[in-house]
């Protein structure tokens, strides 16, 4: 099975677990827009839930590039493909703190306008995608492209301010989902082809 097909399957069955959750949401009485909030304490488990599922999506990509880190400077310590996966984990571990502790609203609220916060980040990746442009295009890269161009449509609709809630929600929240999971599929697999460079050294030891 291809790299891309398997994305595709990937793809659909979380189109219809998302599908699913509309439909729930709207079978017991719920707005759609609730599946999107910001999470906080409450008994109805519809609040935020794909907002958290979010969350959950962004840690992968970073416990999956520190523990391959780890596991491959214990054994090659010099491979030059060890500092891509370093700031592979230092990039998406800073993604995560972001969207937990909301950073990017605290930088706006000191005055930082949101076009400099957007245009900061965006340095960031590009600069990320510059230096490590060597290791990227050995890498299935059109899916972290595909990814950060996703996350960037969904800032985009935010920033336009609709006033039909069900319609931002659902053309921000859907692709913003989609977005990590394909960020968070593409490290999974460049780790875990990385990994497989090393299995005969590590059956050695």
């Amino acid at each position: 099975m291809t790299i891309y097909r398997r994305l595709f399957r990937l793809n659909s069955f979380c189109f219809l677990f998302v599908g699913l959750a509309i439909g729930v949401t709207q079978l017991f009485g719920s707005r759609i827009s609730d599946l999107f909030f910001n999470p906080y304490f409450s008994t109805n488990p519809n609040i935020a839930f794909l907002t958290r599922t979010f969350q959950l999506l962004c840690s992968v990509p970073v416990i999956v590039c520190a523990f391959t880190y780890g596991l491959a400077k214990k054994i090659n310590p010099w491979h030059p493909a060890i500092r891509f996966v370093l700031c592979s984990a230092l990039l998406t571990g800073g993604f995560l703190v972001n969207e937990i502790y909301r950073i990017h609203i605290y930088m706006i609220r000191l005055g930082i306008p949101k076009l400099g916060v957007c245009l900061l980040y965006a340095v960031v990746l590009f600069s990320y995608g510059w230096v490590f442009q060597r290791e990227l295009k050995d890498t299935p890269y059109k899916i972290l492209l595909a990814g950060v161009a996703l996350l960037f449509w969904a800032i985009a609709i935010d920033s336009l301010h609709l006033k039909n809630k069900i319609l931002a929600s659902l053309l921000e929240g859907v692709p913003k989902l989609f977005s990590e999971i394909n960020i968070a599929f593409y490290y999974w697999y460049v780790c875990q082809c990385f990994i497989k460079r090393y299995l005969p050294n590590i059956q050695e030891t």
